[in-house]
């Protein structure tokens, strides 16, 4: 299939009106992952549990969405993107309505290990049915404006934890709920079939991509540990630390709203001055902001820290891609969006094991040093490579 079939094609597949059901799918997609994660970590520990088991039971989640990524793409293939996103969809729900009938840990963990299953297949879904009708030369503002919605309704969940006070069963009702509405829009969508592709060598694919973009996929694993350990570990530092579940849930909406706000602004500067310096100076800066966390007293300093780090690493994840971009051929550019996801899921799964093991076994102060330490990696070995390329020349 040539250039010109494939544009004719797309342009004949693309339905604005199931773009704007997909994207408010993802809307909702995002509250629910956004809601979920400081929900239940502030459940657990009301009930008792240790912030190194809370952090374990949110990694079952990521677990979910790791081990599930292999076999994403075959059932796509064989009934098509809107089945897809119904299952995705409907083990969500199931899971939702679960969790507050039976208020065990062990059960929990197996549910969020659902719902990552759930959340995989309905990403998967859209973000290829989207990218793959899309035209070429509208694709970025296309998929720029899908990472917002999924930042806007990710941002919005954490202010869920107001409803605690209504019930610990009422946050829950009310992302199924609007799980609903949106399940009731995407039957009204006419199911479509992905592309067909030749296979080639993944094994040598993966190692190109390695070698020609390492550096690059660093940004994928800091931001999936660092929005994990927020949502999972920041509401125990909270209750530790005395912050009210308010202000930690304005606090945590406040970092993704900051990455919003900034995230078109870093994109230009990066095309300007290039994505590598860009990605050295937000995950400098952000680094130390996040290093202040402990020293500071008052909720208007936590909240402008909190704005401010998420504008400047909020974006973490879509600048790693444009950098890997810039890397590697286009050619490279799927096998490298793999790995980026498994990179993400790396970092999920970590974060809140060790922030909830440092909260555990050493102090509450010391998971903003362990989350400062993880930020800043990317500008060390930026500046490591930086140095060792200029001692070969």
């Amino acid at each position: 299939m040539n250039e010109a079939t494939l544009v004719l094609n797309q342009s004949t597949r693309w339905d604005q009106k199931r773009f704007y059901i997909l994207v408010v799918t993802i809307v909702v997609s995002g509250f629910s992952q956004g809601l979920l994660l400081p929900l239940l970590s502030v459940l657990l520990e009301q009930q008792g549990i240790s912030a190194t088991f809370n952090g374990l039971s949110s990694a079952a989640l990521y677990i979910g969405m790791l081990l599930a990524s292999p076999f994403m793409e075959k059932p796509v293939r064989r009934f098509g993107f809107k089945p897809m996103i119904i299952t995705g969809m409907g083990l969500v729900v199931g899971s939702m309505i679960l969790f507050p009938l039976w208020m065990n840990f062990y059960f929990w963990i197996f549910l969020r290990f659902i719902v990552g299953i759930g959340d995989n297949a309905l990403h998967f879904a859209t973000q290829v049915w989207i990218t793959s009708t899309v035209l070429p030369e509208k694709r970025g503002r296309t998929i720029s404006l899908y990472g917002l919605s999924y930042g806007i309704g990710f941002g919005i969940g954490p202010l869920g934890l107001i409803l605690l006070r209504y019930g610990h069963w009422v946050p829950f009702i009310v992302a199924v709920f609007l799980f609903i509405l949106i399940f009731m829009t995407i039957l009204l969508l006419k199911n479509e079939m992905p592309e067909q592709s030749q296979e080639t060598h993944t094994e040598k694919r993966y190692l190109q991509v390695y070698s020609l973009a390492g550096i690059g996929l660093m940004p994928m694993f800091i931001y999936g540990f660092l929005e994990a350990t927020l949502n999972s570990s920041f509401p125990i530092y909270g209750i530790r630390t005395g912050i009210r579940e308010t202000v930690v849930s304005t606090l945590l909406s406040s970092f993704v709203i900051g990455s919003l706000i900034f995230q078109l602004p870093l994109g230009i500067v990066s095309d300007k001055f290039g994505r590598k310096k860009v990605l050295t100076l937000v995950t400098l800066i952000g680094g130390i902001l996040f290093g202040l966390v402990p020293f500071t007293n008052s909720n208007y300093g936590l909240f402008s820290i909190f704005i401010l780090a998420g504008g400047l690493v909020g974006s973490l994840y879509s600048l790693g891609l444009a950098y890997v971009s810039d890397l590697i051929p286009i050619s490279l550019l799927p096998t490298a969006n793999i790995i980026a996801t498994i990179h993400f899921g790396i970092g999920s799964i970590i974060g809140p094991y060790l922030g909830g093991a440092v909260l555990s076994n050493i102090s509450a102060d010391s998971l903003f040093y362990l989350i400062a330490f993880v930020v800043i990696s990317f500008a060390i070995f930026a500046c490591i490579g930086r140095l060792i390329k200029n001692k070969r020349k």
